[in-house]
């Protein structure tokens, strides 16, 4: 997992540090995060791009997520909402592993 900062949602401290203090603190966000990028549209980091692309899809607001599949492929995508230990993302990542969902 890796947390993707964006200022696409006017929500984020001006600098990286801050906002993977705030993100720590808060949130409990012990994963790597990388520095704060474009998520949407036309400005969109080459990784959203090419999500948009394949499955006509962007984030909507923070903690969206993204699930890429063992051959590279994008297995799924998931609203703020879907928890990241949450039954939809469980079923998900079990799925890519070949095994039945636990918890």
């Amino acid at each position: 997992m890796i947390g993707v900062p964006s200022q696409d949602f006017n929500q984020e401290s001006a600098d990286n540090a801050t906002v993977k203090t705030f993100c720590e603190a808060t949130f409990g966000v012990a994963f790597p995060m990388a520095g704060i990028s474009h998520v949407r549209g036309p400005q969109a980091a080459p990784f959203y791009a090419w999500v948009r692309e394949q499955r006509d899809w962007e984030p909507s607001w923070n903690f969206c997520k993204v699930l890429i599949g063992r051959d590279g492929r994008i297995a799924g995508t998931f609203g703020s909402r879907d928890e990241p230990d949450g039954p939809a993302l469980r079923e998900a990542i079990a799925h890519e592993l070949g095994r039945t969902p636990t918890g």
